[in-house]
């Protein structure tokens, strides 16, 4: 006898637990370069920013994306890829890729934009920096010094803008943009994989394969101090936006926050944040603050962005979405939105509750 209108029970070994489907509550709009892809899924949670979509994916590179920054007035950004440009992205509408930088030669690792958000330095596996202007997309300068891969570069926050360099040749160049040569130089002995300015542009902060973070005084131009916890080679350096703390991502598996203030006790770690994961690929994975510096944000190979309080040290979010490693991540600067890009070649926008 056959039941009409009534649904045949899921089968299954005794006792299993059938998960429950449920709606799902968010909506994904695809950008892909010449394609417009829309998927409209359903109507979620209240909107918190101006993104079309509260998830925006835009896909285009031909290479695994190392690098992407938010412009400093949040209207666009930039991406860095091993496949040698740099693409300009608008951030609202359907994230149109309106530009190309081209001219390195090797991958790109690590891009910074000046404080007016004109131009943008960006480093390269081709042993070089470079200043773009991003209003017409060209190349206004080379910066040649470094005899390897150079890793990261930094900015100054305020006053005359300065790059600093870090590169597996285990020297730290400073560049005046006005200038094709560097005009200091410090050698740190191994590889340095991260670097980045303090506050007051008297200090650099240097991380590499020899596990410390190193503390440059420009004045002495020498070491002023070490700071000594991570196990593995640090990927990444932040300074919060207040500048008296410092982020730190590390291939033993942390991120780490550490007192950067002048007059701070000796053993300066903060806090430890775990669940991040470094691969096989070692790739430079990168850390970001939030503008508030309430929160703070690191990438991971396991394909997951992590996001903690930075004052509690909960876990506010782990977010999927990539299929590769997640190598940067930058917040915007003005709405609660996430950038994250990745090995799988895109990257995704998303709106944070």
């Amino acid at each position: 006898m056959a039941f009409v209108g009534q649904k045949r029970p899921a089968m299954g070994p005794p006792g299993a637990l059938v998960q429950v489907k449920r709606p799902h509550q968010e909506m994904v709009v695809a950008s892909s370069g010449d394609e417009r892809r829309k998927q409209l899924m359903a109507t979620g949670p209240p909107r918190t920013s101006s993104l079309e979509s509260p998830i925006m994916q835009l896909s285009g590179h031909e290479g695994e994306i190392y690098t992407a920054r938010f412009s400093p007035d949040g209207s666009t950004l930039a991406s860095g890829s091993f496949d040698r440009l740099i693409f300009l992205w608008k951030v609202y509408g359907d994230c149109e890729n309106f530009a190309v930088l081209k001219g390195h030669s090797g991958a790109v690792q690590e891009m910074q934009y000046t404080t007016d958000g004109s131009n943008l330095f960006s480093v390269s596996t081709d042993k070089t920096a470079a200043l773009w202007d991003c209003e017409v997309g060209v190349r206004i300068k080379r910066f040649r010094g470094h005899t390897s891969f150079v890793n990261s570069c930094c900015t100054t926050r305020r006053g005359e803008q300065v790059l600093v360099t870090g590169s597996d040749d285990g020297t730290i160049k400073l560049w005046d943009p006005r200038y094709k040569q560097a005009f200091e130089t410090f050698n740190s002995t191994y590889q340095v994989t991260a670097v980045c300015f303090n506050e007051t542009n008297d200090q650099i902060m240097s991380g590499g394969v020899d596990n410390v973070i190193k503390v440059w005084d420009l004045r002495r131009s020498d070491v002023a101090y070490r700071m000594l916890g991570h196990n593995d080679t640090v990927t990444g350096l932040k300074l919060s936006p207040g500048g008296s703390y410092l982020l730190s991502n590390s291939m033993d598996n942390t991120v780490r926050v550490w007192d950067a203030r002048p007059f701070a006790p000796a053993d300066r770690l903060l806090k430890v944040f775990h669940g991040i994961q470094h691969g096989f690929e070692k790739n430079l994975i990168r850390c970001s603050w939030s503008p508030d510096g309430r929160k703070i944000a690191a990438g991971s190979s396991d394909r997951f962005v992590y996001v903690w309080d930075a004052m509690s040290q909960y876990l506010n979010y782990k977010l999927p979405g990539h299929r590769g490693s997640i190598n940067d991540v930058d917040f915007h600067p003005k709405e609660p939105i996430l950038l994250s890009c990745s090995s799988d070649k895109t990257i995704f926008l998303g709106e944070l509750q």
